[in-house]
């Protein structure tokens, strides 16, 4: 939790975001993702300072957790203070531990954001999916949050001016963007719309920007003339020289070129024949792709 200190901007784990997305619909499949196609609701998650501080935690936590299917959780939520801003004991369950810091006890708004971070956590402990390292886990934690539909809410924690700042994950607020920005993508919804924070605004618009950006790379027939002439230049040396795009040239086994590229929605690669307009579908996330190679 950054409380008052630098924020750090960019894409410094783009990468491994991506590889999150990928891992994600490797372990769910492309049908279970399709059952988050709606986020979580603004007025379920809503906290007034008039609320019962702990009533109203355990009431949130009940959302985020019907939010995730997982029925058999329970979270039982405390305050404490720690210099994250939460942590979640993860045991076999059906209960789970989940620790505040108390700093939400006078910034309830954003004790929706905490849980759905620490029950996104409980959801990949039950799919058994993890990261080998615990840097590369929290990232992996944020995305699939953000991915299926809870993020909003942590991008929406991020406030900063001239003389405070909090931002609440381990991604930066453009790479949060960029994340919902493809579940925006997917499911043909803006979540701009519930935003309290400008500065969330901002960082959205800028993480769609780089999101639309993956749709618009060679050899997909979105790319810009750029793309393209770059494209055909590394055509016609390939496989001898390596490319300067996100795509790589192999020869098959007959000495037929192939192209491989990143799946614009999943980043998982596809491998089709160099032979003019293709039509292709992920065999992920079942995105139809028109290209022209």
């Amino acid at each position: 939790m950054a409380n008052g200190g630098p924020v750090e901007h960019g894409y410094p784990h783009l990468e491994t975001v991506r590889a999150a997305v990928t891992a994600l619909y490797r372990r769910l499949s492309h049908n279970t993702v399709q059952t988050f196609s709606a986020s979580l609701a603004p007025a379920d998650v809503a906290f007034c300072d008039t609320d019962d501080l702990h009533l109203g935690a355990q009431r949130v936590a009940r959302e985020i957790v019907r939010h995730f299917r997982l029925p058999q959780a329970r979270l039982i939520v405390g305050f404490r203070e720690m210099t994250h801003a939460a942590d979640v004991e993860l045991a076999s369950g059906p209960e789970y531990f989940v620790e505040l810091n108390d700093r939400f006890r006078t910034h309830r708004r954003d004790i929706g954001a905490a849980l759905a971070h620490e029950v996104a956590h409980v959801y990949l402990h039950r799919l058994d999916l993890t990261f080998p390292t615990t840097a590369e886990n929290e990232i992996l934690t944020d995305t699939v949050t953000a991915y299926l539909g809870a993020g909003w809410l942590l991008l929406d924690a991020y406030r900063e001016d001239g003389v405070s700042s909090q931002k609440l994950g381990y991604l930066t607020p453009e790479e949060f963007g960029y994340v919902l920005a493809k579940r925006a993508l997917l499911f043909h919804e803006d979540p701009s719309v519930w935003f309290t924070s400008p500065q969330a605004h901002t960082a959205y618009v800028k993480g769609l920007a780089r999101a639309r950006r993956d749709e618009q790379q060679p050899p997909l027939t979105a790319a810009g003339w750029a793309g393209r002439r770059r494209y055909a230049h590394d055509r016609r040396h390939a496989p001898d020289v390596p490319p300067a795009g996100p795509y790589d040239f192999t020869a098959d086994g007959s000495g037929r070129l192939q192209v491989t590229f990143p799946c614009p929605t999943c980043h998982q690669r596809i491998r089709v024949p160099v032979r003019g307009r293709v039509r292709a579908r992920c065999g992920l996330c079942r995105t139809v792709l028109e290209c022209d190679t």
